[in-house]
């Protein structure tokens, strides 16, 4: 009789949690396991992911209007919050106390400038108006104060300052308006054309101070970006002096997004384009200009070309940065909903937060808020959205354990730390055949598993209410070449951390 050797031998190995973040650029059979092909509101830390935080709602009007401005003031004791909605600007420093600015504007979709004590509001369909607190503390609005010969005020549509000389954008045109007097904050517009120079058209829908290190120091330049991508980059203190103003050089890059396109960072500027979001200072290289690969986005290429590409004539685009938590939030219009593109700044590693309808975004006293369609909220003050259950998943990159057999995987542990007890849906797919199995609802009680209820390879798992780390090895059937983890929670009110995951499999022949 012939024996039949079958060879299978149990292994055990250990998996870190998916810290590269979310990966929309390569190929599945090609991805480095420590990323993640989906990643939906849990965020890469250095050595963990984390379910992102909530929201809760701090102002909503009696009636439900969308906002889609929002606007902080900054002078001493005296700092202020706005948000635009129905034709009218409010002031919403105190949610208990909202008032009426009593100004009327046609766009509730404004820009806005502080320069010194002045808080400039730009739409393109009205007289720019400025706020401001004088010496004795009391606080105006009104129109700007500025003039030029063939100006139309109503046209302004967005603002910057770069030298001391304060900036706006004419709607539709290619011209740039700039105080004839350096530090003005009202007075003469002389006009800068760049129709002149500009070698691709379009209209002017950003300006930005832009500084970096040119080798034996730091220079600061302004940067004017069209529509059609093209950067016409000017070094020099005085734009009314020809000898201290010069074009540094016209760069192209990919057409940016919307008036709200740009977002300083410690003195580079990331620009929103229809092929990624850009660190200036790496795009305009020469050696770079038009490369995706210096793109902090080129990780997620894949997904912000798919909703650029959809969507990107949409209102809503929109950078910030959040130092409290140390990531940038790229806000995405799609459809009739929004998500957001979120970056750990420290690592680079990428993934995306689901279900908050945020029209715009604004820090005030270093706290976050959004705009919605029914009021504004404040961002990481809650563990749910505004009571709502907060959805997470990760489907870790698929890894073959350094085997290249066939293999059987028969248990899994994921090992986490929450604030309270939660439930867990994890299984593992196989050779890149995803099941999509179902959340479990959690509210934050111990409900116990679902014997002889769950579907075969997923769990249902209360996990201990610890600071400790939870590590609990559960059934788990899987039989192929290469396996990825999917960690889903759907939790309200409960924080929770998913560092690695032990994975007990035989490798061999004869395991199926």
């Amino acid at each position: 009789m012939l024996n039949v050797n079958r060879a299978v031998k149990s292994k055990d190995i250990t998996l870190p949690s998916p810290i590269m973040g979310l990966n929309r650029k390569d190929s599945e059979a090609a991805m480095n396991p420590l990323f993640a092909v989906r990643m939906d509101n849990y965020i890469p830390m250095e050595s963990y992911v984390e379910l992102r935080p909530g929201y809760s709602m701090y102002y909503r009007p009696a009636t439900a209007y969308n906002v889609k401005t929002l606007a902080s003031y900054h002078y001493p004791s005296q700092d202020r919050f706005f948000g635009i909605w129905n034709g009218k600007i409010w002031d919403i420093t105190s949610p208990a106390s909202v008032t009426d600015m009593e100004v009327t504007i046609t766009n509730d979709y404004c820009q806005t400038l502080q320069y010194k004590n002045y808080l400039y509001f730009m739409n393109g369909a009205d007289t720019p108006q400025a706020y401001y607190v004088d010496g004795n503390g009391d606080s105006h609005i009104g129109a700007w104060g500025f003039s030029g010969t063939g100006l139309s005020a109503s046209k302004i549509i967005s603002g910057a300052v770069s030298k001391e000389f304060i900036w706006f954008i004419e709607k539709g045109t290619l011209n740039a308006w700039f105080s004839t007097v350096a530090g003005s904050i009202s007075g003469t517009l002389d006009v800068f054309d760049l129709s002149q120079i500009s070698k691709w058209g379009g209209e002017l829908v950003a300006i930005a101070n832009w500084t970096i290190d040119g080798g034996i120091g730091i220079d600061d330049y302004t940067a004017f970006i069209t529509s059609e991508g093209e950067v016409l980059v000017y070094y020099g203190s005085n734009p009314n002096d020809a000898t201290s103003w010069s074009l540094k050089g016209s760069y192209k890059i990919a057409k940016p997004l919307g008036y709200r396109c740009i977002m300083q960072y410690q003195g580079d500027i990331v620009i929103m384009t229809q092929d990624g979001y850009f660190p200036m200072g790496k795009a305009l290289a020469t050696a770079n200009a038009g490369n995706s690969i210096v793109a902090f986005s080129d990780n997620i290429r894949g997904l912000v070309i798919d909703r650029t590409s959809k969507n990107k004539d949409r209102q809503g685009w929109q950078g910030i940065i959040y130092t409290k938590k140390g990531y940038a939030i790229f806000n995405v219009p799609v459809a009739q909903q929004f998500e957001q593109h979120v970056i750990n700044v420290n690592t680079g590693a990428w993934c995306r937060f689901t279900n908050i309808m945020a029209l715009c975004w604004c820090i005030f006293n270093d706290n976050l808020y959004f705009g919605s369609d029914d009021g504004i909220y404040q961002f990481d003050n809650s563990n749910t959205d505004d009571g709502v259950t907060i959805e997470g998943v990760v489907e870790q990159a698929y890894a073959d354990f350094g085997v290249s057999n066939i293999k059987r995987v028969t248990l899994i542990n994921p090992r986490t730390s929450a604030s309270s007890a939660f439930q867990l849906t994890t299984y593992v797919d196989t050779d890149y055949k995803k099941r999509n199995l179902s959340y479990t609802n959690t509210i934050g009680l111990n409900e116990g598993n679902m014997w002889d209820v769950s579907p075969w390879n997923t769990t249902y798992w209360s996990v201990d209410s610890t600071d400790k780390i939870n590590s609990q090895w559960i059934m788990c059937s899987g039989v192929g070449f290469k396996f990825s983890i999917v960690f889903k929670t759907k939790t309200r009110g409960i924080l929770v951390d998913w560092y690695d995951t032990g994975i007990r499999y035989d490798v061999g022949t004869g395991i199926m």
